[in-house]
């Protein structure tokens, strides 16, 4: 039996672009209307569902979670708006997710890959130089698209953020991930990390705390976006504060990249770095934090309209998704206002709706 949806406000198809007349039929979006009276009308500003580009759907505190744990963390995700996610390294196997119509889009990226004993433990697949090639090669089969590199953490010898590879294996591990098909991001907080993944080809990386302006060319250059992960980065004063007694080089340097954090992604902004959307959620930070990261990209200086294109349009074609396009899956969320004038109005969505079927 044919299940018809009609969208009845305005329909937000890009961040600039308004449209009149939307329908979700059997699940996928039309914008001719149909024959048949709809089942279910919905009205208030409509866009794509939101997309968190840096979530670990399946991690928690110590490493791997239940299986009713993942899923109240997709179901936390959801319930915020957060149609589609970009996983950035988990423990747990989350294909079963991908097989659940109720909850949301997984891009998995396999497990994070780190340098051994320098990273959280149980978090990750620990492995010295000689190995990354390998373990990289792994993971791309692993995952659908995406490998996870830990590129820098806290040296306890050095006392301070020190890169977790030397650069020449660095450039071969992204090689042989590039021809399994898979794309790399890593994990960076320090400056000088930044020049060995600029040099290595990296695709993306995340946090970007220690962005430099000798950095910014190359990154617009070289096309290389970065997710900042700002409600995450908000923790850096505590992590110092634990660490002062013992590291004192790393906990300034940890106060020294959290307070130019603003700074440093409206810089990367303004010069054309393409910035997304993703919140960390999995181990400190909770699940279901999107609308509070679009909120902090719009704090730290970026237009409403920018922030929100972070996480929805931009994001969404930048992963392959479909956006509100006709023939895509109806996965939308309905706002009492404007969404591009007022980001707050995504905390209270009116309507949550994942491959046709109201869940909110």
């Amino acid at each position: 039996m044919t299940r018809t949806i009609e969208f009845s406000g305005t329909v937000l198809t890009g961040p600039g672009t308004e449209h009149h007349g939307l329908w979700s039929v059997d699940g996928l979006l039309t914008f001719h209307r149909p024959s048949a009276a709809p089942d279910l009308v919905l009205d208030g500003w409509v866009i794509p569902g939101l997309v968190d580009a840096h979530c670990h759907i399946g991690l928690g505190p110590g490493g791997d979670v239940p299986d009713d744990v993942a899923e109240r963390q997709a179901l936390a995700d959801r319930d915020a708006g957060t149609l589609l996610v970009r996983d950035a390294g988990a423990v747990h196997n989350t294909r079963w997710i991908q097989q659940r119509a109720d909850l949301p889009r997984l891009i998995r990226a396999g497990r994070h890959i780190a340098r051994t004993r320098r990273y959280l433990r149980d978090f990750a697949v620990e492995v010295e130089p000689l190995d990354l090639v390998e373990a990289v090669r792994k993971q791309a089969r692993a995952g659908d698209g995406w490998v996870k590199l830990v590129g820098d953490w806290i040296d306890r010898d050095a006392g301070d953020l020190a890169a977790s590879f030397p650069a020449r294996t660095l450039k071969d591990a992204v090689e042989a991930a590039h021809d399994e098909g898979a794309r790399v991001t890593a994990h960076c907080f320090a400056e000088d990390t930044l020049d060995d993944m600029l040099d290595a080809g990296i695709d993306c990386i995340e946090h970007g705390t220690g962005l430099l302006p000798r950095h910014i060319p190359r990154f617009v250059e070289q096309g290389v976006p970065i997710v900042p992960t700002l409600i995450n980065i908000a923790t850096f004063p505590d992590i110092a504060a634990q660490a002062e007694g013992k590291f004192p080089r790393y906990a300034a340097h940890m106060r020294s990249l959290w307070e130019r954090r603003a700074e440093r992604v409206l810089e990367a902004y303004e010069a054309g770095v393409t910035i997304y959307a993703g919140t960390d959620a999995g181990s400190v930070i909770k699940h279901g934090r999107i609308v509070d990261e679009l909120q902090a990209l719009h704090a730290a200086g970026l237009p409403a309209a920018a922030a929100l294109d972070a996480g929805a349009w931009a994001a969404r074609d930048w992963l392959g998704a479909d956006g509100i396009t006709g023939g895509a899956s109806a996965d939308v969320v309905v706002c009492v206002e404007d969404p591009r004038r007022n980001l707050a109005t995504l905390q209270e969505l009116k309507n949550i709706v994942l491959r046709g079927e109201v869940v909110r």
